[in-house]
């Protein structure tokens, strides 16, 4: 009987670590390319006037490499009184997954500063940002309706 139980805690020993240890690529894709992602986030649900943010300003705003991206739409405030912004990045290498996610987060801190004593609803959605990593895709999320622009995105996207 032991020995019954020593082989079956072995085998499934074995099974996690072998479970665990398999390093296969991010098979997660959207239905949809990034840009056409956000299009349809900002129809679904409402938000201030959006800007789209261009290849240099990617460097400038996220202090991020757009070479390390296969395909992003960023939208930020069209005016400085609004903290509102969706960035939808996809990452070329999913190595370089966590820092993206570390300049999104450093993106992030820093709306929050800009408005800490500024507007106090806007620094209330900008402290409370969401970011979502699905496979090689990184979302970040500043607004009051987050939860609703997080649904929308995750609709994009096969449930497995």
């Amino acid at each position: 009987m032991k020995k019954l139980m020593v082989l079956m805690l072995t085998l499934v020993i074995a099974m996690m670590v072998t479970g665990c240890s398999k390093d296969k690529p991010s098979t997660i894709e959207s239905k949809l390319p990034a840009k056409e992602m956000a299009d349809q986030m900002v129809k679904d649900v409402e938000q201030p006037p959006l800007i789209e943010l261009q290849a240099d300003q990617v460097k400038e705003f996220y202090n991020l490499d757009p070479e390390k991206l296969e395909e992003y739409s960023i939208r930020i405030p069209m005016m400085n009184v609004s903290t509102n912004e969706i960035a939808i990045l996809k990452v070329k290498d999913a190595k370089d997954v966590p820092t993206v996610e570390s300049a999104v987060k450093e993106r992030a801190e820093n709306v929050k500063k800009q408005f800490e004593h500024y507007l106090p609803d806007q620094y209330e959605n900008a402290k409370n940002y969401k970011l979502v990593t699905k496979g090689n895709y990184v979302l970040l999320v500043i607004s009051d309706k987050a939860d609703e622009l997080v649904k929308v995105y995750d609709s994009f996207f096969d449930q497995k």
